[in-house]
């Protein structure tokens, strides 16, 4: 995973994280349950391709389902792997599944 990438412990990071960033978040959600490892594995190097070309204008959150319940409750991700970006804790676009870095970078266009 790209040095630019989050991985927050618990929820109270994940909010930490969110406050603090100047810029907009794509919270990307993954599972550690075993239909969920290996699609989300293979994101990781998407991810951390878009975390790179978007470094300064995005904050890329990798967050576990399981560890922040709070933040997958509340953006209402239902499975893995999913993203959400979030302009001042709301979200403004949404995705779930695998996907490539363009559909990622589709998903980022015109807020960024």
């Amino acid at each position: 995973m790209a040095k630019q990438v989050h991985q927050p412990r618990e929820d109270a990071e994940f909010d930490f994280i969110l406050r603090m960033s100047p810029v907009p978040v794509l919270a990307y959600f993954v599972g550690t349950w075993p239909k969920a490892i290996e699609p989300c594995r293979a994101m990781d190097l998407v991810i951390g391709g878009v975390a790179d070309e978007y470094t300064g204008r995005l904050t890329v959150v990798r967050t576990d389902i399981t560890r922040c319940p709070l933040a997958t409750k509340r953006y209402e991700v239902t499975g893995a792997p999913s993203y959400v970006l979030l302009e001042g804790g709301e979200a403004v676009a949404q995705g779930t599944g695998p996907m490539t870095g363009s559909e990622v970078r589709g998903l980022l266009d015109g807020h960024l």
